[in-house]
């Protein structure tokens, strides 16, 4: 089964009969797959398979991180939602300090607060610029989701506790007042 453009090749003398056959040949094993068995495969279909597999690849690595940055934003949004819903007003003139990383914060609490702080059961976590006061069950949640977001929980042992109880042997015979307020 010949084109007419190789008729004509024929026809003119340009090509032999030969050559015209074994090209008509050859084009139909490669259009119905018939190639022959030991033939290597061609450099462009391997080029072409490698990039594929790195593009599929690099595809599979953005996918993760862009899965990984979402579940980090959805963290962070559950963490916001949850300090706005149990956050506790603030109200009072004491000046309540704290450290948050190397900066020393304050927030303005009542006597009560200040007390319910000192016992654990008011927790300051960071809110956006600024720091809120919520109960010890609402911390717990925030620290499953962020734990860098609680600035402040005196009911909770550090892991510097072997630490402090040495200094705490120490520092148990000097008495300090119940009533001294820094």
């Amino acid at each position: 089964m010949r084109n007419p453009l190789q008729d004509q090749l024929l026809k003119a003398g340009l090509v032999k009969k030969n050559k015209v056959t074994q090209v008509v040949r050859e084009q139909n094993k490669k259009r119905h797959g018939k190639a022959e068995p030991n033939a290597a495969p061609e450099a462009d279909a391997v080029d072409a398979q490698r990039l594929l597999a790195e593009r599929v690849e690099r595809d599979r690595a953005l996918s993760a991180e862009r899965n990984a940055q979402a579940r980090a934003n959805e963290l962070k949004a559950q963490v916001r939602q949850i300090v706005e819903m149990h956050r506790v007003k603030r109200e009072g003139e004491i000046d309540y300090r704290f450290t948050d990383g190397n900066a020393i914060r304050s927030v303005l609490v009542n006597e009560a607060l200040r007390a319910q702080l000192a016992k654990g059961t008011l927790v300051i976590v960071r809110h956006g610029d600024s720091h809120e006061l919520v109960p010890r069950a609402a911390a717990e949640k925030i620290r499953e989701r962020d734990p860098e977001a609680i600035v402040l929980d005196h009911g909770r042992a550090d892991d510097t506790s072997s630490k402090a109880g040495d200094d705490d042997d120490f520092y148990s015979q000097f008495k300090v007042p119940d009533d001294l307020v820094w």
